[in-house]
């Protein structure tokens, strides 16, 4: 039966959700939906726009990803959900693209979403490997 660790990573506030920062099971850690707020003062008001707001969510995901030991080049697949897909989707995808070298993207599904907690226009999730 394999090992199941949940993360719940010191210095970062909890998350919005009742859940965990990151799981990890058989050198898989998936990490909770990141949005754009502040992680050393998460009160504060989102970034206004997609491109600051993507920005923000990625940088969030790295220091997730880095208090675990592993670094963006460990993403295997990425989840994006945009409240507005239409005006959004180009914008998100220059930042998006900055954080990934062009031979070490992972798979990516984005799609279209209602709302967001605290009406973030994105929030990404994803599955890196140890």
């Amino acid at each position: 039966m394999s090992t199941i660790a949940r993360h719940m990573v010191p210095g970062l506030p909890p998350s919005m959700s009742p859940s965990s920062h990151a799981v990890e099971v058989d050198g898989f850690v998936f990490l909770t939906g990141q949005f754009a707020r502040d992680l050393d003062d998460p009160g504060l008001q989102l970034p206004e726009g997609i491109a600051a707001q993507t920005e923000r969510t990625l940088k969030n995901m790295e220091r997730v990803l880095a208090s675990l030991g592993l670094g963006m080049d460990r993403i295997v697949s990425v989840r994006a959900f945009l409240t507005n897909f239409k005006r959004d989707y180009d914008e998100m995808n220059k930042v998006y693209a900055r954080f990934f070298q062009p031979d070490q993207r992972p798979t990516r599904t984005c799609v279209g979403v209602t709302d967001l907690v605290r009406d973030a226009l994105i929030e990404i999730d994803c599955v890196a490997k140890r």
